[in-house]
């Protein structure tokens, strides 16, 4: 693993990747082919998110 991320910008690029990934994946799915794995997935990395930017909040 890097380094953590202290600088406020490259946080904030971190996390807009992140979201970025996510949507391209939500932009992918197929909802007639979509399975309960795949919502699991996308709720993981949602939660992900949500634990980095609790992360990054907490560095001061």
């Amino acid at each position: 693993m890097g380094s953590p991320i202290q600088d406020k910008n490259s946080q904030v690029t971190f996390l807009k990747q992140r979201l970025n990934m996510f949507l391209d994946v939500l932009e992918a799915i197929e909802p007639e082919d979509t399975e309960l794995e795949d919502i699991d997935r996308l709720i993981a990395m949602i939660d992900d998110l949500e634990s980095k930017c609790r992360e990054f909040n907490n560095r001061d």
